[in-house]
């Protein structure tokens, strides 16, 4: 968050063993790269630290940790502060990287990029406005300490709004919006580790600007960022740019479905991309090359209320998992709901208590487990498994 602007806005922002012979078919199958546990919660959950409000998390998808910041409000209006790592497989906290008391400050927990890079953005503020932004790596997170510092080239009033999900590349996608005056998005590419970036592209388009919310996954194997964004009217249809980080080009067309597009995921490999869309309570898959997409219902949803929020691709099983805060496979509470790439449903995970925003569907595709957000303390993270 650039200076002068709240210090808030950017908040979100094991089964038993059946038997002996079922052991030998464990040991059977073990090694076996598709190995699939039952879907639902899994009985692991991270409890933070000093009993705060999480301000974003995300896990390592090639390791075995994770990473959180949390605060917890003061009666003087400060409040404590920390950024801290967790165990995957426990949920246990390993480490509090760094925690300040009675402060105006906070700490926000990025997405992980590249090779296990952990990422936080340390907001110093004065009286309940930040003057400052400093993103701060853990390279690697395993380390558990702060390594450096990350300077994307913003300006005063720029503040970021997206960082790509795709773990295990150098280069990540970034995209913000300028504060205060157009809102203008605009996004470059960055290989964290390094420090260094590419060439800004603007998105001149006002259906792309910061009050649309538009969503952002890569294509790393082209170093396209896909955009999709919808004025969000019943009628409304979305849009999509195609972004060349490295051409500086950008291919706009007309997407599928009706309302605010609520999240958006990329499988490389075959340039796909899906969205999920507000009203319609639907999905939508697009080959990227053709620029054709087709739309998929939730599996069993019937109304808006049961529309799809974070879209998360997992390369290693090719799937997508979609979050669902309403459930419309569940006897209650929120889901996440699995499809292959070609718009198959293949099964819910259910009983969680996601939150009605968009929150993120932090995956291991190796394990085949992640983390949400729990509501409604919204101190916790909930663990499954799909």
């Amino acid at each position: 968050m650039a200076a002068g602007g709240s210090r808030r806005s950017v908040r979100m922002n094991v089964r038993p063993l059946i038997g002996a012979y079922a052991g030998c078919i464990l040991l059977l199958t073990a090694g076996q790269a598709s190995s699939h546990p039952v879907a639902g919660p899994n009985g692991v959950f991270v409890h933070t630290a000093l009993g705060g409000e999480i301000l974003g998390y995300d896990v390592d998808r090639n390791g075995t940790e994770g990473i959180l910041a949390e605060y917890v409000a003061l009666a003087d209006g400060k409040s404590n502060v920390a950024l801290e790592t967790f165990d995957q497989q426990t949920g246990k906290i390993v480490k509090i990287v760094k925690q300040l008391d009675d402060t105006d400050d906070d700490f926000v927990a990025q997405n992980i990029v590249g090779n296990g890079i952990g990422l936080a953005l340390f907001q110093r503020s004065k009286a309940e406005f930040v003057h400052k932004n400093i993103f701060k790596t853990l390279d690697p997170l395993a380390g558990n300490r702060f390594t450096s510092v990350w300077t994307p080239p913003l300006g005063q009033n720029e503040l970021l709004s997206s960082i790509s999900e795709n773990q295990g590349r150098a280069t990540t996608a970034v995209m913000g919006f300028e504060n205060g005056g157009n809102e203008q998005t605009f996004l470059f590419s960055s290989d964290v580790g390094a420090n260094t970036f590419g060439a800004r592209v603007a998105l001149t388009d006002t259906v792309f600007g910061f009050y649309d919310s538009p969503v952002m996954a890569l294509d790393d194997n082209t170093q396209t960022a896909v955009v999709a964004a919808s004025a969000g009217c019943r009628s409304c249809i979305p849009e999509l740019a195609l972004v060349d980080l490295v051409g500086g080009t950008v291919d706009e067309f007309e997407g599928i479905g009706f309302g605010l597009v609520n999240g958006i995921a990329v499988d490389s490999a075959d340039h796909l991309a899906v969205t999920a869309t507000e009203i319609d309570f639907s999905l939508e898959f697009y080959n990227l090359k053709t620029k054709i997409g087709f739309p998929v219902t939730l599996h069993g949803a019937t109304s808006q209320a049961q529309s799809g929020t974070d879209v998360e691709y997992d390369p290693v099983n090719k799937l997508f998992l979609v979050g669902q805060p309403f459930t419309s496979t569940g006897s209650s509470g929120s889901s996440i709901q699995v499809f292959n790439r070609k718009g198959k449903f293949i099964e819910s995970v259910d009983n969680l208590s996601l939150p009605v925003s968009s929150a993120l569907i932090a995956i291991n595709p190796n394990t085949r487990t992640g983390f949400v957000w729990l509501t409604p303390s919204g101190s916790s993270l909930q663990g499954f498994s799909y």
